[in-house]
């Protein structure tokens, strides 16, 4: 199978806070997570193309600052009775705007996305809800603390600073 490409948004806006998503598998609606607004790259889209396009589309906020992929990763999952294998970049972007419109969800979205919330970091660090990707909390302080790192960081694994994070934020959860 090949992998789906995907581009994914860590939004944040003036006070820091992050938008996410509160979804869950339409074949068990009892499980729930949050997660970073996105979605797979179509036919002749470039990645940065296809962040805009699924902000605009999830959350209903146009004309955000896009910035550089920060972490990227690969995955796999059974969502909606089929495997999904995905690479995924997650970029930085910017938004003055926090109001968000679920006008533009796709017929699956409707299906499958609950809520929309703007987390602060602390909010992320104290919660027992599952967030993806996982460790979101930690991935954001440092994020916050040290900017955009040179080149996107597999968050697959370990990074720099991870155990700074992990100790400064009393563990991460998600």
């Amino acid at each position: 199978m090949t992998r789906r490409k995907v581009a994914r948004v860590v939004l944040l806006d003036p006070a820091d806070r992050i938008l996410l998503l509160h979804g869950f598998d339409p074949d068990r609606p009892a499980r729930t997570w949050w997660f970073t607004p996105g979605g797979g790259v179509e036919d002749g889209e470039t990645r940065e193309e296809a962040a805009h396009r699924e902000v605009a589309e999830e959350t209903g906020i146009t004309g955000i600052r896009l910035g550089p992929a920060v972490w990227r990763r690969t995955c796999s999952f059974v969502f909606d009775g089929r495997r999904w294998d995905q690479d995924e970049w997650y970029y930085l972007a910017r938004t003055e705007s926090t109001r968000t419109n679920t006008g533009g969800h796709t017929e699956l979205e409707r299906r499958s996305v609950a809520a929309l919330r703007w987390w602060t970091q602390d909010d992320l660090a104290r919660t027992r809800e599952t967030v993806y990707p996982n460790r979101l909390a930690g991935l954001l302080r440092t994020l916050l603390d040290d900017g955009p790192p040179a080149s996107p960081v597999d968050i697959g694994r370990k990074w720099p600073g991870f155990r700074r994070n992990l100790e400064h934020n009393g563990g991460t959860h998600g």
